[in-house]
């Protein structure tokens, strides 16, 4: 089939201005509702025993604020309000653990995330680790990651948490020039950055991943270019390069940036494949839409093997039925069913506090729902679907929503329509493929999706 000609700059303009989800979950998360305690425990109750289970570990604090976060977090260095959450986490696990089927796991992934998960000290965050290991039953090679602030390191830290069992941690580096950190509220030398990576190898964590940011203020391609070349001279396993989603009226902190120093659409699509070309040249291979991984790191060889997952953490290679969700905004997923915890820190304390499960919100998945996120899934992962046997009520709106993307040369039609590959023109335009299977998209008009979903570039 002969290349389609190259897009017109109206024609990326349109695709880059898109707001559409990040697709870590369909439905999306925009999509739960109000959700009983009695029936999350009925659903944790009718876990299949043997299923292996995920954990997953929300710690919503950091010492200082980064002007572009979108993450659920605050800032706080009170030790009492960090020493009542730990001991929250500790008690929301007791929780579930008894809500569960004795015979259900074990746990075969333990992810620390946030925020700053080091926040609530380093030996609490280990003392934790080992209540989990009692309560819940973990496998021989169960991969235990945590998501790191490189200026927030101590020098014991990495020994105590290699020694807790931690082989894999996840560094922000976002950029490493100064004039770019400057305006975004994070000073943090490539020096420091490079210290941390050796300690962390030093004391047995080998495994290091690195998230670099495109589309902030004042970032040029060079600037971004500059950053993958850093990191891949680190010798990172993985690196993910994420679009900056500046959502002001959702994260109020954000108003500190220069609103007029954000690159425009183009300009972030060029930062975006400046930072492929770079990695690609480092040998790294493209895992699905924002992930790069060396060939002989687990990632590349799932992605290969048609293995690799997506999750509410991004794509993964946890591939373990049931994942647990603990603190404040958590969210848990059954082979049928979303839950998600209090988002707000008071009230998910209070409900623990009682000896309640503290859940919030929550989806039951029809048959319907099941089918979609699998193509969307796979789709997202695997960058090509086998439509064969694909309900006709799901293909007569995802046909027509794919004709426009294969006109424009991002997806092609194989085998008599049997199949769909995403092209590498594609890749960059991802969520657009996997938005044709989405029954629930943007009920509320354009509007409402600018203010729910990020730009999709």
């Amino acid at each position: 089939m002969p290349d389609a000609p190259p897009l017109s700059p109206d024609r990326l303009l349109r695709f880059a201005t898109a707001n559409l989800p990040r697709y870590t979950s369909y439905p999306t998360a925009p999509h739960f509702a109000p959700l009983a305690e009695q029936e999350w425990r009925e659903r944790l109750g009718a876990v299949a025993p043997g299923d292996a289970l995920s954990l997953y570990v929300h710690v919503p604090f950091c010492r200082a604020l980064c002007w572009y976060c979108g993450c659920h977090t605050a800032v706080t260095r009170n030790p009492l309000r960090l020493a009542r959450y730990a001991a929250a986490l500790r008690a929301e696990a007791a929780l579930l653990a008894e809500a569960l089927p004795a015979a259900c796991g074990p746990v075969t992934a333990l992810h620390f995330g946030g925020g700053t998960p080091t926040a609530i000290g380093v030996p609490a965050l280990v003392g934790l680790v080992a209540d989990l290991r009692q309560r819940f039953g973990f496998a021989a090679g169960a991969e235990l990651a945590i998501e790191l602030d490189p200026r927030a390191l101590g020098a014991a830290d990495a020994d105590a948490l290699a020694a807790a069992g931690f082989r894999r941690a996840s560094l922000g580096v976002q950029d490493i020039a100064p004039e770019v950190q400057a305006r975004i509220g994070r000073e943090q030398p490539a020096a420091l950055v490079e210290a941390a990576v050796r300690r962390l190898r030093a004391a047995g964590i080998a495994r290091i991943n690195c998230d670099l940011i495109y589309g902030l203020p004042g970032q040029t391609a060079d600037h971004v270019a500059a950053s993958a070349a850093f990191v891949a001279a680190l010798g990172a396993d993985r690196v993910a390069v994420f679009g900056y989603a500046h959502v002001p009226w959702m994260k109020p902190h954000q108003q500190a940036l220069d609103e007029a120093a954000l690159p425009g659409p183009l300009a972030r699509l060029e930062q975006a494949e400046a930072a492929e070309r770079v990695l690609r040249a480092a040998g790294y291979e493209p895992i699905g839409l924002d992930h790069f991984a060396r060939p002989d790191d687990p990632m590349a060889e799932a992605a290969r093997a048609g293995r690799l997952r997506r999750n509410f953490q991004g794509y993964t290679t946890d591939d373990a039925p049931v994942l647990l969700g603990l603190g404040a905004s958590a969210i848990s997923r059954l082979p049928a069913f979303y839950a998600q915890n209090a988002s707000d820190e008071r009230r998910w304390l209070d409900l623990v506090g009682a000896g309640r499960l503290p859940v919030a919100r929550g989806l039951a998945l029809t048959p319907e729902d099941l089918e979609r996120a699998r193509l969307i899934e796979r789709v997202m992962c695997d960058l090509a679907l086998d439509l064969t046997g694909v309900p006709d009520a799901i293909m007569a709106t995802a046909a027509a929503r794919l004709a426009p993307l294969a006109g424009d040369g991002l997806v092609r039609l194989e085998q008599g329509g049997r199949w769909l590959r995403v092209t590498e023109r594609g890749r960059r335009f991802l969520r657009h493929v996997a938005a044709c299977f989405d029954a629930r998209l943007d009920p509320g008009g354009a509007a409402a999706s600018r203010r729910r979903h990020s730009l999709a570039v």
